[in-house]
């Protein structure tokens, strides 16, 4: 019994350090809201250029508009990842929180959500502008729900590889170089799966691979991957 008693005991601290690490970014932010303001702006600025770069006549906009989409939530994402970790150690706070007695994968878990809530409000205040840009049927047939899903899924796959390598290169002095091309090559099985995924949305097709499937299989590889590797990763 007290063997099943200190195992609870472990888990309900686990989740107490790592709420505890969680509300401590999400206050952060709501404090400064440069992160969620700028990842804002540059999904908008993105979906905006691509509308009025291309002449979507409705036979070519469903090749062009979930492209559009994931790469505004891409370069987005990277801006985000690139600044939430950076602003940590110029200051020490992640240095400090390393010397506490606090379970490492507790504070990846609590960034890589804390990651997800910044990059989801982006995602979803951007969706209805991106289907107004795009005129598409989103109200139609549970369409807005199911790209919502595949959007945080894409999401929490690209949150899972980027909190790993932004904690990784925050104190180099190239980290807004190095950070993309870290990241860039890892998440491309993520990344077509959640175009794919969105374009099978508004054109179904038989013929396909199960994209969505494919893309909760990356998520999970990435996040058992990254949680594993952050011990290591953190203490260098």
């Amino acid at each position: 019994m007290s063997g099943q008693r200190g195992f609870w005991q472990d888990i309900a601290l686990f989740w107490v350090q790592l709420w505890a690490i969680l509300w401590k970014d999400i206050r952060y932010e709501l404090r400064s809201k440069q992160t969620w303001l700028g990842m804002g702006m540059f999904a908008l600025l993105v979906l905006v250029i691509f509308n009025f770069t291309y002449d979507l006549r409705s036979d070519i906009v469903l090749s062009v508009a979930p492209g559009a989409l994931w790469v505004a939530f891409i370069f987005a994402s990277l801006l985000g990842l690139g600044r939430t970790v950076a602003a940590e150690r110029e200051v020490g706070s992640l240095d400090r929180l390393l010397l506490t007695p606090v379970d490492r994968k507790a504070i990846y878990l609590a960034k890589l959500l804390g990651n997800l809530l910044f990059i989801g409000v982006v995602e979803i205040v951007a969706l209805p502008v991106f289907a107004l840009l795009f005129n598409l049927p989103l109200l139609q047939g549970g369409s807005l729900l199911m790209l919502v899903v595949i959007a945080l899924l894409g999401a929490l796959g690209i949150a899972s590889v980027g909190t790993l390598f932004s904690v990784l290169t925050a104190l180099t002095r190239a980290r807004e170089l190095l950070l993309p091309i870290l990241i860039f090559p890892l998440i491309v099985p993520v990344v077509i799966s959640a175009v794919r995924a969105t374009t099978l949305l508004f054109a179904p097709s038989a013929t396909e691979p199960p994209w969505l499937s494919l893309l909760i299989v990356f998520d999970v590889i990435f996040i058992s991957v990254s949680t594993l590797l952050f011990h290591y990763v953190v203490e260098e």
